[in-house]
């Protein structure tokens, strides 16, 4: 009953029809033709199959409607067309739980770290799929490292560590895995102006003074992939220095040949790290123009003897191609640079993913510790990427990581802090907004950046109804064959339209046509509610998909009806082609009129108080001095008591005002006199109401009666009490005189008994005061401590003459 209350529940239940109104409005607005059309504008969308569910004046687009509105308009569920999407899984290897003690070596490809492998996933329009992807760091994964080193002049102390480099490395990552490789590249720039001086004597020795320098070059691949440490060794001590004239070094040339060029340097299908080592900065996209080479460089392998012969012909790559040719191959990156330029490269390990940026020492001597803490953060964190994706098609991601920890956005990519052996977990949504141009399945490959095993997703897309294979082409059904019968309506071959393919597109105007659309050849087509198509009415559609027009004509509308409490037909009936359709017990042109008459009913039992007419459920007074819902109220009536009191007393005693007229004024009520005032009727002991009066007759005596109404007749019950001495009334004057008096004189009594309390206890107090003023005792000596105020000075001189 709570008026609050009652405010919530409608709001919530305006903001709930407000939703399905929107959805509704999708279905409705998109003016599908066919169920394939239809289940391609919306996940809420379905198409109506029922032959007959049309209605006249709607299209064919009306079967299109969300799938409430559809059941509420009478079309049978099992005849809804409403394919769904779904998730298959196809390859589930578990993930591998593999301990580096075992006698056990698996193969690269037998290790699984990502769970499951491929997945079949079947997408409606505006349908999401989710599926959920598990991921686990294997314990003892195959490494390869290649260290790719800057052998400018400015490196010749960071070669010298180098030397023993392999042995030394691979007694650290022996703790990491049993299965390591390592291979070793150097760099130095492109062999053209003015990266390098190309006089002939320059040519062969690079370096000034007595410095031996070997011939620059851009690339050099010197060891490929081996797990032979003590070869490593060998070979860089047997490296030179070499020189060039800029600052930059050509280090990007370098990185996409070890990138692209698999075979000639041994990449395996495991965890691959690149090492790139120097003290300098970089040339990228467009500094080949300085030494006139200008065609882009082509990602490609141009190893010849493990030497880059085409430094001068192709250009450095761009970051971004750099980028993308890392990720192909599934290499991270470690910048061990010295602290000079490590804010250089700490911006370029943020554009490119799996990447990590240590501090080289000025000569190299910390590189072993730098290469284990850069992979440890590496191996620590997994990142998942995608590939192209179909037009239309979005993914999201959702990690949930270690510890419980979810990411969403561009952190629900990836999990951090990952050890050996941890699970985490991604969920993945795809979604697409409409079916492709062909039609055709997709295949996309998601995969964790650094890594070479990926998830394989074919995706499908329902872009037709299964009702449609089942399609009667050129069916009779539809107007002289002109179109497929499918989904329980005709699906026009090309250049006919209407409801049957009854008509061609270049017939759709024309004045006979039109002609049919007009109510008694009037001159709005279709009401102004519809389209005439092929000379048949096609009714507008509504926002609101409850709201629609109707009618051979369009004439007519379920929404236009009068209204009552802003209610359409009041609430109490339907609204059909504007006119209201009450029901039971209500009436009117908007059934506001409640033909119940409980309402007008009053306390006595009677309709309106038997004063007026019961209309639409409320009363209406037929005397303008009664009012309130039964006619009940009077306010210049005197009361019932009042008002029969002078009719009872002339039948009853012959007396009052009435007496001289009582035959004809009084005659209305039978009166029955009783001898004891117990013997009057009492309200518990009738089925009818009745009043109780206590009333004055003219000799100031008391009488009583009772008035009812039984079965249309007044009956009127009367007593009269004997009068007494105690009935008789006091006699006012002399008890308000007596009270006035009694008042005066106890007033004058408490002022007297006041004063005489004062005058004694003042004569007490003066009594008081002469005693204490005999008995007082002054002391009458000299206070030895008194000295007088006047002091007398004789003058000496003077004689007393």
């Amino acid at each position: 009953d709570s008026p609050t209350v009652f405010c919530c529940e409608t709001l919530v239940q305006s903001i709930c029809d407000i939703s399905a109104l929107q959805k509704g409005s999708i279905c409705i607005k998109a003016n599908a033709q066919s169920c394939g059309e239809c289940i391609q504008v919306s996940e809420t969308c379905g198409w109506c199959t029922d032959e007959n569910f049309l209605t006249v004046g709607e299209s064919k687009s009306a079967r299109c409607d969300d799938l409430e509105s559809l059941k509420k308009r009478n079309c049978n569920e099992a005849k809804i067309e409403n394919p769904r999407g779904g998730v298959t899984i196809d390859k589930d290897k578990p993930v591998t739980d593999r301990k580096k003690d075992k006698a056990e070596k698996l193969k690269p490809e037998q290790i699984t770290q990502i769970q499951p492998q491929k997945l079949t996933v079947t997408l409606r329009s505006d349908e999401p799929q989710t599926f959920r992807l598990k991921f686990k760091r294997a314990e003892d994964y195959p490494i390869d490292l290649y260290y790719l080193m800057d052998l400018s002049f400015s490196m010749e102390d960071d070669l010298e560590n180098l030397k023993n480099l392999g042995t030394d490395l691979m007694k650290e990552m022996q703790a990491i895995t049993s299965d390591f490789r390592i291979g070793f590249g150097s760099f130095v720039e492109k062999t053209v102006m003015p990266y390098i001086s190309t006089t002939p004597a320059r040519l062969i020795n690079p370096c000034t003074g007595n410095q031996n320098c070997t011939s620059p070059f851009s690339y050099k691949n010197v060891l490929k992939l081996t797990n032979n440490g003590a070869e490593f060794n060998r070979l860089v001590s047997q490296q030179q220095i070499s020189g060039n004239l800029d600052s930059p070094e050509g280090g990007f040339d370098a990185i996409m040949q070890v990138a692209v060029c698999e075979e000639q340097i041994g990449w395996r299908n495991v965890t691959r790290l690149l090492v790139f080592s120097t003290d300098a900065g970089f040339h990228f996209a467009g500094d080949g123009k300085l030494g006139g080479i200008v065609l882009p460089n082509d990602g490609k392998c141009h190893l010849e003897n493990n030497i880059y012969t085409m430094s001068h012909y192709y250009d450095y790559p761009s970051i971004a191609h750099l980028v993308q040719k890392l990720s192909d191959h599934n290499i991270q990156t470690i910048f061990a640079v010295t602290e000079e330029f490590q804010p250089v490269y700490k911006e370029l390990k943020n554009l490119i993913p799996k990447s990590a940026v240590g501090t080289l020492s000025s000569n190299s001597s910390n590189v072993i510790k730098l290469i284990i803490d850069a992979y440890n953060s590496l191996s620590s964190e997994v990142i998942l990427e995608n590939g192209r994706l179909p037009e239309g098609v979005s993914i999201t991601y959702k990690s949930i990581c270690k510890n419980d920890v979810v990411g969403t956005g561009e952190n629900g990519r990836k999990c951090s802090n990952i050890s050996i052996g941890d699970e985490v977990y991604f969920n993945i949504s795809i979604e697409s907004k409409k079916c492709p141009s062909n039609g055709k399945s997709e295949i996309i490959k998601i995969k964790p950046l650094g890594f070479t095993e990926e998830v394989e997703l074919v995706l499908n897309f329902i872009c037709d109804c299964q009702c449609a294979s089942k399609g009667e082409p050129n069916s009779a059904k539809c107007h002289e064959g002109y179109g497929t019968f499918e989904c329980g309506a005709c699906k026009c071959n090309e250049g006919r339209i209407g409801r049957v393919c009854e008509c061609s597109k270049d017939e759709v105007r024309t004045e006979d046509l039109d002609a049919n659309c007009r109510k008694d050849n009037g001159t709005d087509i279709c009401s102004n509610n519809g389209d005439c198509v092929c000379g048949t009415c096609e009714c507008k559609k509504r926002e609101n998909p409850a709201e629609v027009y109707s009618g051979k004509y369009c004439e007519c509308d379920n929404f236009n009806c009068d209204r009552s409490n802003n209610k359409l037909c009041g609430g109490h009936g339907r609204c059909e082609c504007r006119k209201c359709i009450c029901d039971t017990n209500y009436t009117g042109s908007a059934c506001d009129c409640s033909l119940d008459t409980t309402s007008c009913l009053a306390k006595n039992g009677q309709i309106c108080n038997g004063r007026g007419t019961c209309e639409c459920g409320s009363c209406k007074c037929t005397n303008a001095k009664f009012q309130g819902p039964t006619c009940e109220i009077c306010p210049t009536c005197p009361g019932v008591c009042a008002e029969h009191k002078e009719c009872v007393q002339c039948r009853a005693f012959k007396a009052g005002e009435k007496k001289s007229t009582c035959e004809q004024d009084c005659k209305y009520f039978n009166l029955i006199t009783v001898k004891d005032r117990e013997n009057l009727p009492q309200p518990t002991d009738q089925s009818f109401p009745l009043t109780h009066c206590k009333e004055r007759d003219a000799n100031d005596c008391w009488f009583y009666y009772t008035y009812a109404v039984r079965n249309d007749t007044k009956e009127v019950y009367v007593y009269h009490e004997v009068p007494s001495f105690s009935d008789m009334g006091p006699d006012i004057i002399p008890i308000v005189a007596g009270v006035v008096a009694g008042i005066v004189l106890i007033g004058l009594a408490l002022l007297l008994i006041w004063k005489l309390l004062m005058i004694i206890h003042d004569r007490r107090e003066f009594a008081k005061f002469e005693k204490e003023k005999m008995n007082a005792k002054w002391d009458t000596g000299e206070n030895p401590i008194y000295k007088s105020a006047v002091t007398t000075v004789v003058n000496p001189k003077y004689e007393g003459k």
